[in-house]
């Protein structure tokens, strides 16, 4: 069993240590490890930087409950994902609010593609479903991952369209990993992760669908993906709360209309007249409102510039990926350039004319 995994899984389940003191600790610390085996010294470091926080004391109780979370996650093929890991999901770390950690099976596709959340109504309409498939088809081309909450009507019919058009699909629970709600879902659980790709929760692996539980995957689900769309929602619920979240992250927010005489469409109307959300009737306009199709454009066009060499060209990829990096971005993406070397490189760059320099010392392509 890795001691610091253990540790740190422990930590967030003691009384007042959330996802932000969780972290705060990590980072001061460096370590779960040193936390709870050199106590002494991080109260120093406490004191030092005015910290007003108790050190946690290992509990019987927690530690068992620790132990029985590792050993299910080894047995159900489980990972762990902290905030501070590698392939933590780049979208989502820019949360304030983010997970200290979460758990997933499959792969871990969260920084790999371009991704849409479609969100939805339980009580899907015909109309709903339809719009659903063609804005799915439509985003095909595109290889966008589709996110969504696994849960009845929207949820499931955006994971299965995904399927059908053989896109990574990431379903966020609101339950543990032990189980999948609703269970007729259970195939289609299945069948994500066949295709390569993900389910993900951040509650504990026996914990039920609770009611509670439901904002807090809304919120991943709004983190992990580049723009929400809202296919077909009454005035309240859980989309709406997601469209709202992915907005206070001041990520792109999409509803299509229907009629005005179909409760489940009002939602979608009240986002829209809010200016929470962009009218779209189609794939094709959010390709178009995201820019997706110029940037395609200039990954092509990266040919058309023979005398960039393969450390430009790796910089360049970074730069349009993120829609614009610094250089602390680009070198946490490229470990093994120096950032003096770096520096360098974008400044050729921008003598070539491939790049520009934009307030706030961001890169951002020009072609």
């Amino acid at each position: 069993m890795d001691k610091e995994t253990f540790y740190r899984l422990a930590l967030i389940h003691f009384p007042n240590y959330g996802n932000y003191n969780s972290k705060k600790l990590i980072r001061l610390c460096g370590s779960a490890t040193m936390l709870f085996e050199e106590p002494q010294v991080v109260a120093s470091k406490l004191y030092r930087y005015r910290a007003n926080l108790q050190l946690p004391k290992m509990d019987k109780s927690i530690k068992q409950f620790v132990t029985n979370e590792l050993k299910q996650a080894q047995h159900h093929g489980i990972k762990i994902c902290f905030f501070d890991d590698e392939d933590y999901p780049e979208r989502l770390q820019r949360c304030n609010d983010a997970p200290y950690f979460f758990y997933y099976k499959g792969n871990s596709c969260f920084n790999e593609h371009k991704s849409v959340a479609i969100v939805g109504t339980r009580n899907a309409s015909n109309y709903g479903k339809d719009v659903v498939k063609k804005i799915v088809e439509d985003l095909a081309p595109h290889n966008i991952c589709i996110i969504s909450g696994l849960a009845r009507g929207i949820d499931t019919c955006a994971h299965e369209e995904a399927l059908n058009k053989n896109l990574k699909t990431i379903a966020v629970l609101g339950c543990g990993l032990s189980m999948v709600y609703p269970s007729e879902n259970i195939k289609l659980a299945h069948q994500i992760l066949e295709q390569g790709g993900a389910l993900v929760s951040e509650f504990s692996f026996d914990a039920m669908p609770d009611r509670m539980n439901f904002p807090k995957r809304n919120r991943v689900i709004a983190g992990l993906s580049d723009a929400v769309v809202v296919a077909e929602s009454q005035e309240k619920g859980g989309s709406i709360i997601t469209a709202e979240i992915a907005h206070s992250y001041n990520r792109d927010v999409f509803a299509v209309p229907g009629s005005i005489f179909q409760k489940t469409q009002s939602g979608c109307h009240e986002l829209i007249r809010n200016n929470v959300a962009a009218l779209i009737s189609s794939g094709k306009d959010i390709i178009e409102m995201m820019n997706w199709n110029q940037q395609e454009t200039s990954n092509r066009q990266t040919k058309l510039f023979p005398e960039l060499s393969g450390e430009e060209e790796a910089i360049l990829d970074i730069i349009r990926t993120e829609q614009g990096a610094n250089i602390d971005k680009i070198s946490s993406k490229l470990p093994d350039l120096k950032a003096t070397r770096i520096a360098s490189l974008l400044l050729t760059m921008e003598l070539k004319g491939i790049i520009e320099c934009k307030p706030g010392k961001v890169y951002t392509t020009i072609y």
